[in-house]
């Protein structure tokens, strides 16, 4: 379990051959990554700044804090703030304006070749009906344990 909105960020960057204008600064940590290391969650925050970001990994953000623009072919303008959601495919390259510090989760994800993404759900659908596969493991949280403070611990009880 992770605070997103205090955890410790370590140094990364926006490549310099994206930025237009401005000297964006750019943190990253990873908190979580699925076993077939196809997924993961980050949290990302960056500073001012005006730039191109290439998409190579399909993600989807939840924005903490702070604004960012997407410039739109046309010049408008769609502002992403505290709570907004949005979903960005790989591929896809976007231009962003960012007034002050932002700070964002990502759930990245590998995409897979179409053929083999259908072919692994019909898998894991007759896994399941033929009884080869039960489903995850059920985990709950036990909020009685959670506080306020940022230093409250989850205890996560299997059954």
């Amino acid at each position: 379990m992770a605070t997103a909105t205090s955890v410790e960020l370590s140094d990364s960057s926006v490549p310099a051959e994206w930025v237009i204008s401005g000297t964006p600064k750019a943190w990253v940590r990873e908190v979580s990554r699925t076993r077939d290391r196809n997924s993961q969650v980050v949290v990302w925050e960056c500073t001012a700044g005006h730039f191109t970001w290439h998409y190579s990994k399909d993600e989807s953000v939840v924005v903490l804090s702070g604004e960012a623009f997407l410039i739109q072919p046309d010049g408008n303008e769609i502002r992403f703030g505290a709570g907004d959601v949005g979903f960005f495919p790989a591929g896809v390259t976007c231009e962003w304006r960012v007034p002050g510090p932002f700070r964002k989760v990502a759930v990245m994800r590998e995409p897979l070749w179409k053929p083999l993404g259908y072919a692994m759900k019909a898998w894991n659908r007759i896994a399941q009906i033929i009884g080869l596969q039960n489903g995850a493991p059920k985990i709950t949280l036990d909020h009685s344990n959670l506080s306020s403070s940022q230093s409250a611990s989850a205890q996560l009880i299997s059954r």
